[in-house]
């Protein structure tokens, strides 16, 4: 019986945080024993902001060994580098002709980063989830693991599968979020109401897969709490509850019993106590990648690999579309 297929990506803009680890690629892991998955590396959508060429594909390449890292195993799972299978341009161009501007023109993202600067407003940035919608639907994709924050892009993609089904004939798989729902959002360590991101101005913001120990410790000792001095996990809390969700999510401890455990300490011992288990958590990671990264035969081994993989499967949908929509077959 052939598995359901699971498909997701990762940009290689920036160093990964450990809010990266938890909402996503930690739970790639697990997916991979029930589901057929399709791991990219999302090459092709960074370049809709400035990048220096050596360091996007140093960028890459350390993506690639933190998903090894972090638990995937190319045996189970397949990991390529989005640019390295052309099918998703060409399917993203194709799927262009039915997607319409004032979807695009909604998109949250976009309208986001044009209120921030038009220095750099370019095309790709207003049709990037178009080509988001074909790295998904070329696999014919049963689920997407996503966070709320995502969910949008993901309609996007079940409107144009269905517009082009309903257009062409039965083509792609419609297809449906995998959420997450407790610790898949970890937020801001500065501020609690935004999702952690590496591409905050404020470096204390967020802590990356391999910060040092150091690092870690210092960003957590300076994350924003609150007044109240007393641990408790409430919506009126909004910095210290994110900060017990990495704890809960990273020692496998339930919250009612961190919180036990802390409620008469203060928040001193707490943060204390959460660099500690961070540091433990990523400690294996950080060693496994500092192998990997400096295997480059291994990792070009697996993403030749990988990208033939794909490759062939996407080429089989890209086909159909092509000969739905008119295109003569090249012999």
């Amino acid at each position: 019986m052939n598995k359901k297929v699971v498909f997701s990506g990762v940009q290689p803009s920036g160093s990964l945080t450990l809010g990266n680890y938890i909402g996503a690629l930690r739970n790639f892991g697990e997916l991979q024993n029930e589901y057929d998955c399709y791991y990219c590396v999302v090459d092709m959508h960074a370049i809709t902001v400035p990048q220096i060429a050596k360091d996007l594909r140093k960028r890459t390449l350390d993506v690639l060994a933190l998903y090894i890292a972090c638990g995937l195993d190319p045996e189970k799972s397949t990991l390529f580098v989005q640019s390295h299978v052309p099918a998703h341009a060409e399917l993203s161009w194709v799927l262009n002709t039915v997607t319409y501007m004032g979807q695009l023109n909604r998109m949250t993202q976009f309208k986001e980063k044009s209120r921030k600067s038009d220095e750099n407003l370019n095309a790709g940035l207003f049709t990037y989830p178009v080509l988001m919608a074909a790295d998904i639907l070329l696999y014919q994709t049963d689920f997407v693991p996503v966070g709320e924050d995502q969910k949008q892009h993901l309609e996007l993609a079940r409107d144009l599968a269905e517009r082009f089904n309903n257009k062409y004939s039965e083509t792609f798989k419609v297809p449906e979020p995998l959420i997450k729902e407790f610790g898949a959002r970890i937020m801001s360590l500065q501020n609690p109401l935004s999702k952690m991101s590496k591409s905050d101005s404020d470096e204390n913001a967020y802590i990356l897969i391999l910060d040092d120990k150091d690092s870690i410790r210092r960003k957590i000792k300076r994350a924003v709490t609150d007044s109240e001095g007393v641990v408790a996990y409430s919506d009126e809390q909004p910095g210290l509850k994110n900060l017990i969700n990495i704890y809960s999510v990273l020692s496998s401890e339930d919250v009612e019993t961190i919180v036990k455990r802390y409620e008469s300490e203060g928040y001193g011992k707490f943060k204390e106590d959460l660099a500690e288990v961070v540091i433990a958590g990523l400690a294996p990671i950080q060693a496994t990648y500092a192998n990997l990264i400096n295997s480059k035969d291994y990792l070009e081994k697996i993403y030749k690999e990988g990208a033939d993989k794909a490759e062939y499967h996407a080429m089989k949908t890209l086909r159909k579309v092509y000969k739905k929509v008119g295109f003569i077959p090249r012999r």
